[in-house]
């Protein structure tokens, strides 16, 4: 019963992650990073839309033409794999060769600016990792599957999703596994030096205070 919890509890984690929509204001030389935990060998992508305020409405208006968006994706090892410019809205798709931490940054192409004179930028982002991230209606119209093809595709690359969440898992139980033993094995040779200073301020301590008795003839 308990692992059951465990792993429904798990692949309610692996859902809720794959998934992920959002919206955020930028100025117009401020940058919005995000971080995203991806395993290898998983393709995202990112749609997002922009809006500018309209202070006459009182209100977020869809962003005009001459607005654009640059976006940037670094791996885990600081390597970029996307640095594209799109516009006021638009879909951007990368694949992750490295698990870990990916770095999404966005700003917007802030020499048209002026277009809203320093005004705020709302940017709705909706990001889908894996399996999501596949439109299974068009696969469907494009192989010609059956409803019963199409969802055992689909329970075959959720699966695929899993096994590839599990190995990102195991791979951060390896990591944290290294960084501990590193940690305990320096926090030992760190006590070993201690101990041998003070050790050796002792023996030091003595032979001084020996030679000072003897000094004075007190020995």
């Amino acid at each position: 019963m308990q692992l059951s919890f465990v792993f429904s509890a798990f692949l309610l984690n692996v859902f809720y992650n794959c998934v992920s929509s959002l919206y955020f204001h930028i100025g117009e030389t401020e940058k919005k990073c995000f971080i995203e935990e991806i395993p290898d060998e998983t393709m995202i992508i990112g749609n997002y839309r922009t809006q500018l305020y309209d202070k006459q409405k009182e209100e977020y208006l869809p962003a005009t033409q001459g607005l654009g968006m640059f976006v940037e994706v670094k791996d885990p090892d600081d390597k970029v794999i996307l640095s594209r410019q799109y516009g006021s809205e638009g879909r951007f798709t990368f694949t992750s060769h490295t698990p870990g931490e990916h770095q999404i940054c966005l700003h917007s192409n802030s020499s048209k600016f002026s277009l809203f004179a320093g005004g705020m930028l709302r940017v709705h982002l909706d990001i889908q990792v894996g399996e999501h991230a596949n439109n299974y209606a068009e696969i469907a119209a494009k192989d010609k599957l059956t409803e019963l093809q199409l969802r055992v595709r689909q329970l075959v690359e959720q699966v695929d999703q899993i096994q590839k969440e599990q190995n990102y898992q195991r791979y951060r139980e390896e990591r944290f596994r290294q960084t501990s033993e590193s940690t305990n094995q320096r926090v030992l040779w760190w006590s070993i030096v201690q101990t041998l200073i003070l050790v050796a301020i002792g023996i030091w301590q003595m032979r001084h205070l020996k030679s000072f008795f003897e000094a004075k003839k007190l020995v």
